[in-house]
C-alpha cells in the first residue's frame, strides 16, 4: 500500500486552468449530510434535543424538511426513509466545492452522470452524482454570506468531520475520490494491525474527509448497516460530550474510549440506528497499524 503526504491548505479563490487543462474546482469539505427516518418526528426530537443542534439558519434557512445547523458551512438534513431497511440510511453526502458549475462540467468530461445544477431551498447551487458503488453524492456553492452561529450550550459537536460508508471494491472508490475528486489518504488501519478495514481519505483542500468501511459482510442486516453508514461530530474533549448526552437526555452510549485510529470518542445512535461517531479532533496516541499523513482538522 503505497503512502501519500501532502500539504494542508485552504483557499477560496478560483485559479484559472493551464492550457488544454481540464480544471477540477477546490473541495472544501463536507457540506451536508442526509440521513434517512422512518418517523421523522423522532428524527428531529433526537437531533434537536439530544444533539442539541439548531433548525432555520445557514444550509437549513427556508428548508421544508427537518434539517439541523451544526455551524456556519454545515448541516445535517432528514429525509423520509422509503421502507428499504437494507438500504444505507446514509442518503447522501454533499460537498462544498469552489464553483458547483465548473465541478459539473469536469465531472461530465470524465464520464460521470450528474443532475443539471439547481437552487436548493436554502437557496445555494448544487447537483449530484453517484460514486461507482451507487452512493449519493452532492456538491454544493459555499454560502456567500452565512448567518451567525447558531452553537448552543447545549450543542454536542461543532463540525462534520467525516460520513462512512460501507465500500466493497476499493480500487472502484480510490478511481472516483482519489484520482478523479483529488482526495488524499489521511489513515487507513484494522481491527488486527495486518488488516485494512476502515480507509480514510480528506478532501484535498480542507481536513474532512471520508470513511470506507470495509470487509462487511454482503448479508449485513439493518443494524450492522447502521453502524457501519455513518457520520461523525467533532468534539474537542469526548468526555465533556458524553456528560452533556445526559444533560440532554441520553443515558445510553458507547464510549467514550480511544479506538485503533488512537483518538477518543464515542458513538451514539439515532431511533433508527444511524451511528453518530462523537469524535475529537486530534488523536490522544498513536494510531495501529499506520501513521496519519495529513493534517489533522480543527475546531
Amino acid at each position: 500500500m503505497k503512502t501519500f503526504l501532502a500539504g494542508f491548505v485552504v483557499l477560496l479563490t478560483v485559479s484559472l486552468p493551464t492550457e488544454g487543462e481540464l480544471y477540477r474546482p477546490k473541495i472544501y469539505g463536507i457540506s451536508f449530510v442526509r440521513i434517512k427516518s422512518t418517523s421523522l418526528d423522532k428524527s428531529a426530537a433526537f437531533y434537536s434535543k439530544i444533539l442539541g443542534l439548531n433548525s432555520h439558519a445557514n444550509g437549513c434557512k427556508n428548508v421544508s424538511a427537518p434539517c439541523f445547523v451544526v455551524n456556519v458551512s454545515e448541516h445535517i438534513e432528514i429525509a423520509q426513509a422509503a421502507g428499504d431497511a437494507s438500504a444505507s440510511f446514509l442518503d447522501e453526502i454533499g460537498f462544498s466545492t469552489a464553483s458547483v458549475t465548473l465541478m459539473r462540467d469536469y465531472l461530465v468530461a470524465q464520464g460521470i452522470n450528474a443532475t443539471e445544477v439547481t437552487r436548493g431551498e436554502n437557496g445555494l447551487q448544487f447537483f449530484e452524482c453517484q460514486d461507482p458503488e451507487g452512493h449519493q453524492v452532492a456538491f454544493v456553492d459555499p454560502p456567500p454570506a452565512p448567518d451567525a452561529s447558531y452553537i448552543t450550550p447545549s450543542q454536542v459537536g461543532i463540525r462534520l468531520l467525516h460520513a462512512g460508508f460501507v465500500v466493497k471494491d476499493l480500487a472502484a472508490e480510490n478511481r472516483f475520490y482519489l484520482d478523479l475528486l483529488g482526495f488524499r489518504p489521511y489513515w487507513y488501519g484494522g481491527f488486527k494491525d495486518q488488516d485494512i478495514d476502515w480507509y480514510e481519505i480528506q478532501v484535498r483542500h480542507g481536513d474532512s474527509w471520508i470513511e470506507y468501511m470495509l470487509n462487511i459482510p454482503p448479508n449485513a442486516d439493518h443494524k450492522e448497516l447502521g453502524v457501519q453508514n455513518h457520520f461523525s461530530l467533532g468534539v474537542k474533549d469526548a468526555q465533556v460530550a458524553a456528560a452533556q448526552l445526559r444533560r440532554n437526555g441520553l443515558q445510553t452510549f458507547d464510549g467514550p474510549e480511544i479506538g485503533r485510529d488512537g483518538k477518543n470518542s464515542l458513538d451514539a445512535y439515532d431511533p433508527d440506528g444511524t451511528r453518530v461517531e462523537i469524535m475529537e479532533f486530534t488523536p490522544s496516541k498513536p494510531p495501529c497499524c499506520h501513521p496519519y499523513t495529513a493534517a489533522h482538522p480543527k475546531p
